[in-house]
């Protein structure tokens, strides 16, 4: 078991923020969060990465059980996380591969020697994610597809269990978000692949690879199970409290209103 939320709940002063939330993840699974803007979204990744604790239930991630050891940054170690808010924290004259490497030390900029071990990793990956042409140009230069490839190459650099991909193309027009979904689907369907949490308020990103999902509404799960049974225009017509209609293309969901 990745992920294990039982009955959670997360209260602020007076104010419930999650409620009821129940959650299992196995491993292999690629899981897509969909929740619109003050859903919960955000409190639910961040208890995820033990920087929230339940007020009430259980949550095991990873094997460790909030309240019976030590969370922290232990735990975060397994868990890469990248969301397009964090494109703004690196240095600007480093380069993309610097920017890489540094997710070797958890680190913003690069201040220890790589291992020729850890060189080859990161050249790897930029590979894998279609950055290497621009390895060697400063991370400012880059488009915002650019760096969330980047960046994502950076949270694969420790090996993470769980990777969690918060909102990655915002701010990217039709070509640069389909560049990084393509991306993003060949990584999902690698035999060492971490399990990946794709959240998103997009429908039309979701995936194939993306077979369970997760709808969050308001602190709490809507529903939640196998994509092509919770993507659905009755679903999504009681979720939004209005009528909708799901296409169906290639195996991927499109919203439009309903009459």
């Amino acid at each position: 078991m990745v992920l294990d939320l039982v009955n959670i709940t997360l209260q602020r002063d007076d104010a419930q923020i999650l409620q009821n939330i129940n959650w299992q993840i196995e491993q292999g699974e690629h899981w897509v969060l969909y929740g619109l803007n003050g859903s919960g979204k955000t409190a639910l990744l961040d208890l995820i990465n033990a920087y929230n604790f339940p007020t009430s239930g259980s949550a095991t991630v990873l094997g460790f059980q909030f309240g019976k050891v030590y969370l922290g940054e232990e735990l975060r170690k397994k868990i890469g996380f990248v969301s397009s808010s964090l494109q703004e924290k690196f240095y600007p004259t480093d380069n993309a591969f610097e920017v890489v490497l540094s997710g070797a030390f958890a680190s913003i900029g690069l201040y220890e020697t790589p291992t020729d071990e850890m060189r080859e990793r990161a050249i790897g990956l930029l590979e894998d994610l279609g950055c290497i042409g621009y390895a060697n140009r400063d991370y400012a230069t880059l488009s915002q597809g650019e760096k969330q490839r980047v960046l994502i190459a950076r949270a694969l650099m420790a090996n993470p269990s769980i990777l969690i991909l918060d909102e990655p193309t915002n701010g990217l027009d039709f070509i640069a978000r389909e560049q990084l979904l393509d991306s993003i689907e060949r990584l999902a369907i690698k035999e060492n692949s971490p399990t990946i949490i794709y959240v998103t308020h997009h429908v039309e990103e979701i995936l194939p690879v993306f077979t369970k999902t997760l709808l969050l509404k308001s602190g709490e799960v809507f529903a939640s199970g196998e994509t092509n049974q919770i993507i659905t225009s009755e679903i999504l017509s009681d979720y939004f409290n209005l009528s909708v209609h799901v296409n169906w293309e290639n195996n991927r969901p499109y919203l439009v209103k309903g009459k």
